[in-house]
Parts: C-alpha cells; structure tokens; sequence
C-alpha cells in the first residue's frame, strides 16, 4: 500500500535545475521531472552532486519554485544522478498549469 500523501503521477518533464553542489560551487543543468506530485517530485539526469537539506530553483516551462532536497543518489555511480525533491509550503506547485495531476492520476488508475 502506498503511503504517500498526495498522488504521484508518472512524467518525464523537462526541467531547469539551479542551486549550491555539495562543494558548495553554483550550478545550473538541464534534468528530468519524473513522478511528480503537488508536493514534490523525482529529479532525474543530476549530473552534479547535491546534499539533503539543500534548496535548489527548479523551473518546468515558465513556472518556478523552490524545492528541498529529501535524497540523493550519488552521481557516477550506476542508477545515481536521481535525487528526491519536496516543495517548500510557501512555494506555488509548477506543474499545476501544464499538468492536471488529478486527471492524470484519475486516468492511471483507470487505465
């Protein structure tokens, strides 16, 4: 049974990812939105390692918010460069105006 507080819809969104590393150098990349939710997602494609605790600027389309980061992979290693990202309250959830999460989830578990 899934223990999740908000649906999770299966998507991969391209994204703009921005932030401090874990050497603590700015960066900014392209990644991969992938099971998003209204409060969070899975950011696919990191190629810089970053820290739990971390803010990082995650912008799909011309939405953006500030997220925290929940968990990491370490990157290089074989399935890392994934990391789980949660919005902050007083953050807009971006993927409202491009993606219906409750249609979607309605349709996935019809489907």
């Amino acid at each position: 049974m899934d223990r999740r507080r908000n649906p999770r819809v299966t998507a991969l969104l391209p994204v703009r990812v921005w932030g401090i590393d874990s050497q603590s150098l700015p960066f900014m990349q392209l990644a991969r939105a992938r099971n998003i939710s209204s409060s969070g997602a899975l950011i696919q494609g990191m190629r810089r390692q970053v820290l739990p605790g971390e803010i990082l600027e995650v912008q799909f389309d011309q939405e953006k918010a500030q997220f925290r980061v929940v968990w990491a992979d370490s990157v290089g290693m074989p399935g890392g460069g994934e990391i789980g990202v949660q919005t902050l309250t007083s953050e807009p959830c971006i993927w409202d105006l491009n993606v219906n999460l409750c249609n979607c989830s309605q349709l996935v578990g019809e489907g």
